[in-house]
């Protein structure tokens, strides 16, 4: 997995300052946004969610779905544990050597922030993994920072100071998915964060 863990970036993978500098950002609105608008996830559906950091997106899923999260720090997903292990099931995982059969099946599947720090074949691999979990018309929802043309020079400064090394434009991300996929298409928005910002959400229907 290609991040800077060093320097300024290393006090990231403590769970109360990734936490505080999310929510300074505006993050969670972001995951919101993301769960009101893309996700939509039903009550009663399995949801997997990759790369869960400490699961606070389950502040807006229904309270009645099946939760799985899998992140690679532990300390995250023990934060996670002690928050919200009365609403999923957590593993600490690398999620590009988990193979398919480690992933429940499900109907919807999520990556926030994941791509971007994966080479092309770490998230094909990923990718595909989840496709084969994903019930027939299950739809998995990625969400990661892009470089797009006429994007604030702000945000773009930002984005290339991401711990991820591998920040692709909107097509960089939609040739990841596999033709296997009946339906995909990315959306970039520029509104999730307080801050200037572009994030690409890209939804693909298996």
């Amino acid at each position: 997995m290609a991040q800077i863990t060093s320097g300024i970036r290393s006090i990231l993978s403590h769970p109360i300052a990734y936490d505080g500098l999310q929510g300074a950002l505006g993050v969670t609105n972001a995951r919101r946004t993301v769960c009101e608008e893309y996700i939509k996830a039903s009550e009663g559906q399995v949801v997997v969610d990759v790369g869960c950091g400490t699961a606070e997106i389950l502040k807006f899923l229904p309270g009645s779905i099946q939760y799985f999260g899998f992140d690679l720090s532990q300390s995250y997903i023990d934060s996670a544990q002690r928050r919200f292990g009365d609403r999923g099931t957590f593993r600490c995982a690398d999620v590009t050597a988990l193979s398919a059969n480690e992933i429940p099946p499900c109907q919807v599947a999520v990556s926030f922030g994941v791509l971007h720090h994966l080479d092309d074949d770490g998230a094909r691999h990923l990718i595909e993994g989840l496709y084969d979990r994903l019930a027939p018309g299950g739809r998995l929802i990625t969400v990661d920072p892009a470089f797009v043309p006429g994007q604030a020079r702000i945000a773009r400064e930002l984005i290339k100071r991401d711990r991820g090394q591998n920040v692709r434009n909107c097509e960089g991300y939609l040739d990841l998915v596999s033709p296997r996929f009946q339906q995909r298409g990315i959306e970039p928005r520029h509104d999730l964060l307080r801050v200037p910002y572009t994030y690409a959400v890209m939804t693909c229907v298996r």
